[in-house]
């Protein structure tokens, strides 16, 4: 052994771990167990914290029930601390995608939070007959409850960073849809011709499919309140004090802010993964309408000459490598390909809560990874569209109007007057000759001029209203 090097033993024998490091030899061996992805669980601060929130909480509740003596509660307190400031994080190394139930990860938070316990105390790293990552760090606690207590108080700090940014792009849009509210244009089914609209009806929409999808979070993030913490191993509270399932939740609510409740049924609760299932659906509900909204945008801004044309995205960079002049919708894509993932992450969810069995899931792992990213990427997406891309948008009003003055749909707007068989005859004639519908119109003596203008102004035609009466007789 050199200094740089320290031994620890573990139930397999004794291993080398790095001198500096403040994880041990579990922790090490699970780093040599799943070489996977290479990207290590701090990648999720929330989930770090968590973790270190937990034993924080289990620290003080054991201490009230005379399990803990008050120099090791302190000092493990005061090393969850410093690990939920941000400090550490680069201790927690273990790749993301584990086998063991998340074990490794719980024991790397045990070993983390005691080695820095024990400088705190005065006593050089691995030396665990002063405090031990199990017996102290890990008392009255089983993965199988700290794990997925974990997992949900991160998951519910990360949504309301999300609903943050969904409001934010909400916003964005919000702010166009009163920008164009005046501008008239022809609103489209099944990609054919329709009747009028404004182009700030349609910005409306995307305001408020938002808004609903943040009602919708937030009634799921409401069910990751409810823990298992103290429920041990299988959800019997083996090895916990009767009273230190209520202590530590009471603990940690006040350390989180977070409204925990536990769960009336341990053992249900230990193995039931329904919540997380409930939640990745309704981010596939958000990427898929998110993916809606881009993909207007890209086909309203398509073009810029041979396509729609009606508005214009910000340019970002240039779009191609041989075309000049090429800018593409850069940022609605990276958005819709964050929704293709989502919808992905949502499968990978779903197959991982069925695959449990019996008293406990083995796989939230992938669970914790597959929703981290989505909630991630998803938060991101939504900034970056609305500073990237909706803000900048521009109309191009001309067009849009040309459009309505052209369009066959906007004979729809004249069946209360000139009856639908006539509205039908113009319509297939406009088709027939390219020539207008008001030219038609006036042309066969069915309406006025001056009954045309009035039945034809951007607020008759982009609301409710019932026939007009007033200057009808010719």
């Amino acid at each position: 052994m050199n200094k740089n090097e320290r031994l620890e033993h573990d139930l397999l024998g004794e291993r080398m771990v790095p001198a500096e490091a403040y994880y041990g030899v579990h922790t090490l061996r699970a780093l040599e167990n799943f070489p996977i992805t290479g990207t290590p669980i701090s990648i999720y601060p929330e989930l770090v914290r968590a973790l270190a929130e937990i034993k924080m909480a289990s620290a003080r509740a054991n201490h009230d029930l005379g399990a803990l003596d008050a120099h090791k509660t302190d000092a493990i307190v005061l090393a969850c601390k410093e690990i939920c400031s941000g400090k550490l994080h680069d201790q927690f190394v273990l790749d993301v995608i584990q086998g063991g139930a998340g074990t490794s990860t719980n024991m790397n938070a045990n070993e983390v939070i005691a080695n820095r316990a024990l400088e705190i105390l005065g006593h050089p790293k691995g030396d665990y007959s002063k405090l031990h990552p199990n017996e102290d760090v890990n008392m009255s606690q089983s993965t199988n409850d700290v794990y997925p207590t974990a997992l949900r108080i991160s998951t519910f700090v990360s949504l309301m960073m999300l609903i943050e940014s969904m409001d934010y792009l909400r916003g964005a849009f919000e702010a166009k849809a009163e920008e164009f509210k005046k501008v008239l244009k022809m609103g489209r089914t099944q990609l054919q011709d329709a009747v009028p609209m404004t182009l700030g009806q349609e910005f409306s929409t995307y305001a408020v499919m938002l808004g609903e999808d943040q009602e919708r979070v937030r009634e799921a993030s409401r069910l990751l309140c409810e823990i298992n913490l103290g429920a041990t191993a299988i959800g019997t509270g083996i090895t916990a004090h009767p009273q230190y399932a209520e202590r530590v939740r009471a603990h940690l609510t006040m350390i989180t802010g977070i409204p925990l409740i536990t769960s009336p049924n341990l053992i249900e609760a230990t193995q039931d993964c329904g919540s997380f299932v409930q939640l990745s659906g309704v981010l596939k509900r958000v990427a898929v309408k998110l993916s809606k909204v881009c993909n207007d945008l890209r086909l309203l801004s398509s073009g810029p000459r041979a396509g729609l044309g009606e508005i214009n995205l910000p340019p970002r960079q240039a779009g191609s490598s041989i075309m000049p002049g090429k800018v593409n919708p850069v940022i609605p894509e990276v958005v819709n390909q964050i929704a293709f993932e989502v919808i992905g992450n949502d499968m990978t969810v779903t197959m991982a809560a069925e695959a449990g069995q019996l008293q406990l899931n083995a796989f939230e792992p992938i669970i914790a990874h597959s929703l981290g990213k989505s909630i991630s990427h998803l938060t991101r997406g939504c900034r970056v569209l609305a500073d990237l891309c909706v803000s900048g948008i521009t109309a191009n009003e001309a067009h849009l109007r040309k459009s309505v003055e052209d369009s066959i749909g906007v004979v729809t707007a004249l069946n209360p007057y000139i009856g639908y068989a006539n509205a039908t005859e113009v319509a297939q004639n406009a088709l027939a000759t390219g020539r207008g519908v008001s030219e038609l119109v006036l042309e066969r003596g069915l309406l006025t001029a001056e009954q045309l203008k009035e039945i034809l102004q951007p607020e008759v035609l982009t609301r409710p209203c019932m026939p007009m009466a007033i200057s009808m007789s010719k």
